[in-house]
């Protein structure tokens, strides 16, 4: 896999920021500041009920949109969760699966990603698959033995054909609200790491990596 084949993926994740009239007003002022890019995929992440008003407000864009999670059952009795196909019906091609804060505040697994990951793909939706170690793994020297644990395991199951357009978004956690700061040859020895863990055949996967220094990942 060449460094040089990867397309710059810019990702602004809203977190639990914007009501829905706010989502919108900004998404509107958004198109026109990027409608020239041609040479990046744009994609923002609203809140759930943002989804739906954020895609009608960017549709005929070059603005992608995503959810910032889902559950991996298509329906049931699980109280507050949304479901890929509810999150395609809603109007959103994209979907974060494994973001740090749901890893280190809700208790999700490398097996919960796996499952999500399988149905995102299953509802035709583009996931954007986070890892990334935290400060203690950083400083135990195991970055990139988490990296493979993440990655061997989030995407368990998966098979070239379902996921040729997987996004794999490295986090520094250890660099988000900590006061450090990933320094640029620090992402990029993990980016060529996953780089590396991709082209060796294990999962094939689009060439793009995504990148945070900051809370706003």
């Amino acid at each position: 896999m060449s460094m040089t084949m990867r397309t710059p993926f810019i990702a602004g994740n809203w977190k639990m920021f914007k009501t829905v009239h706010e989502a919108v007003v900004f998404a509107k002022e958004l198109r026109p500041i990027v409608k020239d890019v041609v040479n990046a995929e744009i994609v923002v992440a609203p809140t759930f009920l943002a989804v739906h008003a954020v895609a009608e407000a960017l549709r005929n864009t070059n603005i992608g949109v995503a959810a910032q999670d889902l559950h991996w059952e298509r329906e049931g009795a699980f109280t507050g969760q949304v479901s890929a196909p509810m999150i395609k019906d809603a109007g959103a091609e994209y979907v974060i699966i494994g973001h740090s804060e749901r890893r280190q505040l809700f208790g999700e697994t490398d097996a919960m990603v796996s499952r999500k990951l399988r149905a995102a793909i299953i509802a035709g939706l583009t996931p954007i698959v986070c890892v990334g170690e935290t400060l203690t793994e950083r400083e135990a020297s195991q970055t990139l033995p988490v990296l493979d644990r993440q990655l061997r395991d989030g995407l368990n199951g998966a098979i070239e054909a379902e996921v040729a357009d997987l996004v794999i978004a490295y986090e520094p956690v250890w660099a988000i609200g900590t006061g450090k700061v990933a320094t640029a040859s620090q992402a990029e020895e993990a980016h060529a790491h996953i780089a590396a863990w991709c082209a060796s055949g294990s999962v094939p996967t689009r060439p793009i990596t995504a990148t945070s220094s900051t809370g706003a990942a």
